[in-house]
């Protein structure tokens, strides 16, 4: 069964084709990059540790040029936080190309973060300040959870190191969108729905972390957390059919 696990970062698993396009990934698949990695990350040893654990066997790929399987070829594909990272426009021939690669009555599952889910922890904290003032100091984080990655001009982990260092990143490796870690659309239960609908797909449902029609999907285990929990929460799980 050939399962893709599109924007993988480092969680991979064996049981799928793990395909990514980070930062980390190009520098890593780059050999003159690869070479002059320690030197510029000699200071930060987890960001060095991170780049040396990425997996081998991912494939490197930008999916602004598509997703590199032929027609009808590929029985599931799943995405995890990716989808809001791409422009609304990009995104729509986004899952088109996942619609063309997979085989007829193939799944596609998504993961995004739950953008009414987000709202209604905004609206009801909302209702907290206007009875409680001691509430006021906290309402920015709930705002912050909604826009903070769409409005983000520096890479987190740059914004972390001294300023030279800071200086040197923002100049060869480029901002927060460049590196592709900001939000470009957020979605819910409607508006993800309406885009698989649009690319073609149908019997779309709303699931859970541990719920799929992937066969052996926990085992497979990209959802869960070492402990077997959810691994992101505050996410909203959709499937559908090809």
């Amino acid at each position: 069964m050939v399962i893709l696990n599109l924007g993988c970062g480092s969680r991979t698993s064996a049981q799928c084709i793990n395909i990514d396009w980070s930062v980390y990934l190009r520098i890593k698949k780059s050999k003159i990059a690869s070479l002059l990695a320690p030197l510029v990350l000699y200071s930060s040893p987890l960001r060095l540790e991170r780049l040396r654990a990425l997996d081998d066997r991912i494939i490197a790929h930008n999916f602004l040029k598509g997703i590199p399987f032929g027609d009808a070829s590929v029985d599931a594909v799943y995405h995890s936080h990716l989808l809001e990272h791409l422009d609304r426009s990009d995104a729509v021939r986004f899952v088109r190309e996942v619609h063309r690669v997979l085989k007829p009555k193939s799944i596609h599952r998504i993961v995004v973060p739950n953008f009414e889910d987000l709202c209604r922890r905004y609206l009801n904290h909302l209702e907290r300040c206007i009875g409680d003032g001691t509430e006021h100091g906290k309402h920015d984080n709930y705002i912050a959870d909604i826009i903070s990655q769409m409005v983000r001009r520096e890479a987190f982990g740059t914004s972390q190191q001294r300023p030279f260092r800071r200086w040197i990143e923002n100049i060869l490796i480029g901002d927060a969108r460049r590196r592709g870690e900001t939000h470009q659309w957020m979605y819910d239960r409607v508006n993800l729905g309406h885009l698989l609908e649009c690319a073609g797909f149908s019997k779309i449902k709303l699931l859970d972390y541990s719920t799929s029609a992937i066969p052996k999907w926990n085992l497979i285990g990209l959802d869960r957390n070492q402990h077997g929990g959810e691994y992101i929460q505050g996410s909203i799980y959709v499937e559908a059919i090809r």
